[in-house]
């Protein structure tokens, strides 16, 4: 994966704290913004990071397609062919047009976007597992990660998409706790039953 993913340090103006972004056809940059990124705790940025190497792994990662360009060619065409007044090719330009709007639609349904964030977030925890955390603090870390971006973010609607990931994060903890539990009933119950030899 260190072969075509690039950590790089934030360029625009007002960046997100982490975003990633297809840079070529198998390459992949994570920016960073290297302020706010300092003033995170360690474990919050591993988790965080962790659920940008999610989205990569779960093949969520933005990409630039044919959508605005066919969108664009069919807005154009449908002009033109009013200027010339061909009823059939001007069905066809909007038809483009509109083939190539749903898919834009489909592409930044909200819904879907927050599916793959509870997704990476999932793949996250799973990460963190791996490299020596244990379950609880997993999802400790991430779920004060998240608080920390919901509490500086200014703007409503990327808030309650913070929010709407905290509750998913919730109950994943809940059920991951009570399979917990019910593991440790388990090997209880073997123990006990196993008095006699």
């Amino acid at each position: 994966m260190q072969s075509w993913v690039f950590v790089e340090a934030a360029a625009s103006v007002d960046p997100p704290l982490i975003a990633i972004e297809e840079i070529g056809r198998d390459e992949i940059e994570i920016q960073v913004d290297l302020e706010k990124w300092d003033a995170l705790a360690i474990d919050h940025r591993n988790l965080l990071f962790w659920h940008e190497v999610g989205r990569i792994q779960n093949d969520a990662v933005p990409r630039d397609g044919w959508e605005m360009a066919a969108l664009a060619i069919g807005l154009g065409g449908a002009i033109g062919e009013l200027w010339v007044q061909d009823g059939l090719l001007l069905l066809m330009a909007l038809g483009l047009s509109g083939f190539a709007g749903y898919r834009l639609y489909l592409k930044n349904n909200s819904e879907k976007r927050l599916a793959d964030a509870i997704a990476a977030d999932e793949r996250a925890i799973d990460l963190a597992c791996r490299f020596g955390y244990t379950l609880p603090n997993a999802f400790k870390s991430l779920g004060g990660a998240l608080k920390d971006l919901a509490e500086q973010t200014r703007k409503k609607k990327k808030r309650s998409f913070y929010d709407d990931r905290l509750e998913a994060l919730r109950k994943s903890a809940g059920k991951a706790r009570a399979e917990m539990a019910q593991q440790q009933g388990s090997r209880q119950s073997v123990t006990s039953e196993n008095v006699y030899g």
